[in-house]
C-alpha cells in the first residue's frame, strides 16, 4: 500500500522531521499452529503483517485489515502480546519515523495465504520450528506471542525514571 494520505499531508508540512507514529502487528496462527509471515519488498525481511493505524481505527481492527492486505488472510485478534517501541530509522527519501507497535495475537479464520499487494514479495505459513532468518526483535516479539503469558509485554525503565518514584 502507498503511504497514507494523512502521513503524506503531514509530510507536506513538516518534511522530513521524525514522526511518532502508531502501528498494529498481526501475529497469525492456523489451525495447525504456524505463523503467517511476509518477506518485505523494502529490505527482503521476514516479518509479521502491520502496518499504521488510520486515524479514529481501533488498533487490533488495523492489525486484521493489515493482515489481509498484505497476505489475504482473514483473521480474528485474541489478545493483545505487546506494546513496544520500535528502533528510530531513516528512509531512502530521508523521512524519519519512529513506531510505537501494538501486537496482536490472531487466529486465522479465512482466505489463501498470497502476495496481496506491493508490500511483499513472498508470503507463506511456517511452522515455529523452521521459521526463516528474522531480527532478533522480531523473534523475541515471536516469542512473547507463543509463550502463553495472558498479559502484554511492555518495557519499563523502572521507578527511578518515573517523577516522584525515588
Amino acid at each position: 500500500m502507498p503511504t497514507p494520505e494523512f502521513i503524506t499531508r503531514l509530510r507536506s508540512r513538516i518534511g522530513h522531521d521524525m514522526l511518532w507514529l502508531a502501528t498494529a502487528t498481526a501475529v497469525v496462527f492456523d489451525a495447525d499452529g504456524r505463523v503467517l509471515l511476509g518477506r518485505r519488498a523494502d529490505n527482503g525481511r521476514w516479518a509479521p503483517p502491520g502496518g499504521i493505524i488510520d486515524p479514529a481505527e481501533q488498533p487490533a481492527d488495523a492489525a486484521v485489515r493489515e493482515a489481509f492486505e498484505e497476505t489475504g488472510v482473514r483473521a480474528v485478534p485474541e489478545r493483545l502480546v505487546a506494546v513496544t517501541v520500535a528502533p528510530p530509522m531513516t528512509y531512502p527519501n530521508g523521512d524519519r519515523v519512529q513506531y510505537l507497535d501494538l501486537l496482536f495475537r490472531c487466529r486465522a479464520t479465512g482466505g489463501v495465504a498470497r502476495v496481496n499487494d506491493s508490500e511483499s514479495v513472498e508470503v507463506g505459513w511456517f511452522a515455529l520450528d523452521a521459521l526463516p532468518t528474522m531480527t532478533e526483535r522480531v523473534l523475541g516479539l515471536l516469542a512473547q506471542a507463543t509463550s502463553g503469558t495472558a498479559a502484554a509485554w511492555f518495557a519499563f525503565a523502572g521507578t527511578d525514571d518515573v517523577p516522584g518514584g525515588n
